[in-house]
């Protein structure tokens, strides 16, 4: 499993799973961890945070050994709610402490995200997080975290697949040493038939969807499928052996955008 460096000197799985709408927790991380994810990407908005810490003890992995993501819902943010908002999650998994926790929104209206930020570096001062980041931000808000507090995020995770390439902002993350982490990584699936997606896997022998995926790593992101099989547990996994896309394949992946977002904009979720 190849690891991506951040800002704090940390490092994180290029490729973890999701559990987003997973009800059954607890077996698929159980289930993924045995077959050699190591990054679970979880938030308390899920609501299925005590399956998650049930399958990390189910798989008798070291606690050293394993990346767990958490994320601050929007109504917690601020300073108090914050720290309360860690502690039950940690709480619920049955954790020390947690590898990253993210601002899940910036919900730009409530305008508290700078105090939820600096919330969260007092946890990681006292160690119950090791990392701190973002999700959703855009580069200004970033910018403003940082300029704030001197600490900027390790990790931005956003939306992005083949029609939401987002690379104007993975270039200021590029120059901010933030990783680019991808939510909704296959864009529901609404690339799967386009040309190229079509003739990368072709070339490879996989599937529309590995093919994408192959195309996330190749941009040097992290990316976090969901599944809620364990075969697709497995196919996601297995682009890790797919031969990486060329030059000429990545441009055809490039001329798929079209800014199509299939989640909320983030400048007016709240």
């Amino acid at each position: 499993m190849p690891d991506l460096p951040m800002n704090d000197g940390r490092t994180i799985p290029a490729l973890g799973f999701g559990l987003w709408q997973v009800a059954d927790a607890a077996g698929i991380t159980e289930a993924a961890l045995a077959m050699g994810y190591r990054l679970a990407d979880g938030a308390a908005i899920y609501g299925n945070e005590a399956g998650l810490g049930q399958g990390l003890r189910a798989s008798g992995i070291p606690r050293d050994r394993l990346f767990v993501t958490s994320k601050v819902w929007n109504d917690r943010q601020g300073r108090a709610s914050t720290r309360a908002a860690v502690g039950e999650s940690l709480d619920r998994m049955h954790l020390d402490r947690l590898d990253l926790v993210l601002i899940h929104w910036p919900c730009p209206a409530r305008g508290l995200f700078v105090e939820t930020w600096e919330a969260l570096i007092d946890l990681r001062a006292e160690g119950a997080v090791t990392s701190i980041g973002v999700s959703n931000f855009d580069a200004a808000q970033i910018d403003r975290l940082t300029a704030a507090t001197g600490v900027t995020p390790a990790l931005n995770q956003i939306e992005l697949h083949p029609r939401l390439q987002q690379a104007p902002l993975r270039a200021a993350h590029t120059a901010r040493g933030v990783v680019t982490q991808s939510w909704t990584p296959l864009g529901r699936g609404l690339s799967f038939d386009a040309a190229p997606v079509q003739a990368a896997a072709r070339r490879r022998g996989i599937t529309p969807a590995q093919a994408i995926l192959r195309w996330h790593l190749d941009l040097g992101l992290s990316v976090i499928p969901r599944s809620t099989r364990a075969e697709g547990l497995a196919e996601n996994l297995a682009v890790l052996a797919a031969e990486p896309l060329d030059e000429a394949e990545i441009a055809g992946f490039a001329a798929l955008e079209t800014g199509e977002r299939t989640g909320p904009d983030p400048a007016q979720f709240a």
